[in-house]
C-alpha cells in the first residue's frame, strides 16, 4: 500500500493500524514456464532448516554493539521484517533479504540477536524533548546485553504449478521464500533488532528494526475463540469469484459464509490481498492455501478476506479486518469446530507450515 494511503487510513481510522508491511520476498533460481516466455518461468528456491546456533557468535556477556563487532564487515543488504504482533516468550520472526538494488537473495545463513530498548521516563512523554529521549534510548540499546543467536530457516513458498497464479508466475518480485528464525523475548517492551549473515566463510552484520512485544493485546491469539464475522460468497456476487479476490486467476476460497461454518466446522481464515500487497508475499500465500485447500477441503472451510473495500486501495480496510483488528497482513487463522483459535500465522507461510496450521484444527 502507498505511504499516502497508510497516512491518510491511519489519521481516520485510530481502530486499525493496517500497513502492508514488506514481509518476506526472496526468489532466486527459475526454470522455463510452460509459455518459455521470461514472464512464464516458475522461480522456486528449496526451504532450507535453520543452520546450527554455534556458526553464530555467542553473546557470553557481551552487549549487542559488541556482537555485531565480531563480525568481518557490515552487511550491505537490507533486511526488512514481516511481522508487527509480538508476545514474550516465543515468536516467530519473518524477513526478507534484499540487495542494495532490490535483488532479492536467499544464499547467506542468519541468525537474529536482539537487546532491550531502554524505558523512556514518563514525565519524557509529554514534554517537546520526547523525539529526543526516544531516540536517545533506542541508541542505548545497542549498549545493553544481546540476547541470541536465533538462527533463521529457510522456508519456500513455491507451490505446484497447477496452484500457480499468474499473479505470482508473471511477477518476478513475488515472494517465493521467506526466512523466519524462532526467537524468545524475555518479556514486554521495546527490543533493538539485529542480524548477522554468514556467507562463504565471512560474517557480515546489521541493526535492524525495533520490535514493541506486548503491544497490541487486542489482536486474537491462539486458545481464545475467533471473532464472529460474515464473509462474502461466490453466491453473492452471482458466480463472479473476480470481485471477492485480487487474485489472478480469481482462487476458489469463497464456498461460504465464515458465519454459517463458525461453530460446525474448522475454518481456514485467510487475509491477503495479491494485488496490493507491497511486499509481494500475498499472491503467494493464496497459492499456498489454494494447494493445501485442495488437500484439505472435505476436512474444513477455506476463506480467503480480502483487505480493502471494493478490493481498492483507496478505501477503508473491510470490517472483517478491523474485527480481527490486524495491523499487517498476510495472517492466516485456523479455528476448530468449537470456534477456538488453533493456528495464527503472521505474515508469509509455505505449504508445511500451514499444513501444520491446518492440522492443529482438524485434529485437535
Amino acid at each position: 500500500m502507498a505511504a499516502n494511503n497508510m497516512a491518510a487510513m491511519r489519521a481516520a481510522r485510530l481502530t486499525t493500524v493496517f500497513c502492508c508491511l514488506l514481509a518476506t520476498a526472496v526468489a532466486v533460481g527459475c526454470g522455463d514456464g510452460e509459455d518459455g516466455t521470461e514472464a512464464g518461468k516458475a522461480m522456486t528456491v528449496a526451504s532450507r532448516p535453520a543452520p546450527p546456533p554455534d556458526q553464530f557468535p555467542a553473546p557470553e556477556g557481551r552487549s549487542l554493539k559488541e556482537v555485531l563487532e565480531l563480525a568481518d564487515k557490515p552487511a550491505e543488504v537490507t533486511i526488512s521484517p514481516g511481522a508487527m504482533v509480538f508476545y514474550p516468550g516465543a515468536n516467530r520472526y519473518p524477513f526478507q533479504i534484499t540487495k542494495r538494488d532490490g535483488r532479492p537473495i536467499s544464499e547467506p545463513e542468519v541468525a537474529i540477536y536482539f537487546s532491550r530498548v531502554p524505558e523512556v521516563k514518563p514525565g519524557a512523554q509529554s514534554k517537546s524533548g520526547n523525539k529526543g529521549q526516544v531516540a536517545k534510548a533506542q541508541a542505548e540499546a545497542l549498549e545493553q546485553p544481546a540476547f541470541g543467536p536465533f538462527p533463521a530457516a529457510v522456508e519456500s513458498l513455491a507451490t505446484e504449478p497447477a496452484f500457480r497464479s499468474d499473479t505470482t508466475s508473471d511477477d518476478p518480485k513475488a515472494a517465493q521464500v521467506v526466512y523466519a528464525a524462532e526467537v524468545e523475548f524475555p518479556g514486554d517492551g521495546e527490543w533493538r533488532m539485529a542480524a548477522v549473515l554468514r556467507e562463504d566463510g565471512e560474517l557480515s552484520a546489521r541493526v535492524l528494526t525495533i520490535v514493541s512485544v506486548g503491544e497490541f493485546t487486542r489482536v486474537p491469539g491462539v486458545g481464545e475463540r475467533a471473532p464472529l464475522i460474515h464473509t462474502p460468497t461466490v453466491g453473492d456476487v452471482g458466480g463472479d469469484r473476480s470481485e471477492l479476490t485480487t487474485r489472478v486467476p480469481p482462487d476458489t476460497q469463497n464456498e461460504v459464509d465464515y458465519a454459517d461454518a463458525f461453530g460446525k466446522e474448522p475454518i481456514m481464515l485467510l487475509f491477503a490481498t495479491p494485488q496490493f500487497c507491497q511486499s509481494r508475499v500475498c499472491g503467494s500465500v493464496v497459492d499456498v492455501a489454494e494447494q493445501v485447500k485442495a488437500e484439505y477441503e472435505d476436512e474444513a472451510a477455506f476463506i480467503h478476506m480480502e483487505i480493502y473495500e471494493g478490493n481498492d486501495p483507496g478505501n477503508e480496510v473491510r470490517s472483517q479486518v478491523r474485527a480481527f483488528r490486524l495491523p499487517v497482513e498476510p495472517w492466516l487463522y485456523t479455528i476448530d469446530s468449537d470456534g477456538i483459535i488453533r493456528a495464527a500465522v503472521e505474515g508469509a507461510f509455505g505449504v508445511e507450515l500451514m499444513e501444520e496450521a491446518v492440522e492443529a484444527a482438524v485434529n485437535r
